[in-house]
C-alpha cells in the first residue's frame, strides 16, 4: 500500500514539476526533488526513468548537483524570482511588506552568487 501511495504522489509532484518547466512560477526543481525521493522508495524503474530524463538532467542535475551554471541561465533564474516577487509587490502598499520581499530578492541573488558563481577552493 505504502509504494502505491508513493508512486501516485511521485506521478502528482513529477506533473507538476513538468507544468513548472512551462509555467515559471512553479517551482520544477523540488518537484523534480520530491519525485526522485518519492519514486526511490516505490519503483526503480520509475526512479530510473526520471534521473535519465532530458528534464531532470537540466534541471537537477546539472544546476544542483554538478553546479554547472552559466550566466545566462543564472540571470533567467534570477529573473523569475526577481517576476515572482514583483507580483505581490505591485499589490501590497505596505512598507513592511515591500522592505520583505525587497530583501528576499537581495538574498537570492547573493546565494546565487555564493552558490554557482564562486570557484572552489
Amino acid at each position: 500500500m505504502k509504494k502505491q501511495l508513493f508512486m501516485l504522489l511521485g506521478f502528482l509532484s513529477f506533473l507538476l514539476g513538468t507544468i513548472g518547466i512551462f509555467l515559471p512560477l512553479l517551482p520544477t526543481v523540488p518537484f523534480y526533488l520530491l519525485t526522485a525521493y518519492l519514486w526511490m522508495n516505490s519503483s526503480d524503474k520509475l526512479h530510473s526513468y526520471l534521473i535519465h530524463s532530458k528534464y531532470y538532467q537540466k534541471y537537477v542535475q546539472q544546476t544542483l548537483i554538478e553546479k554547472r551554471v552559466t550566466p545566462k541561465k543564472l540571470l533567467k533564474m534570477l529573473l523569475v524570482v526577481f517576476i515572482a516577487l514583483l507580483i505581490p509587490f505591485i499589490f501590497f502598499d505596505s512598507l513592511h511588506v515591500r522592505l520583505i520581499l525587497a530583501s528576499v530578492f537581495i538574498a537570492h541573488i547573493i546565494g546565487g552568487y555564493c552558490y554557482f558563481i564562486r570557484k572552489p577552493n
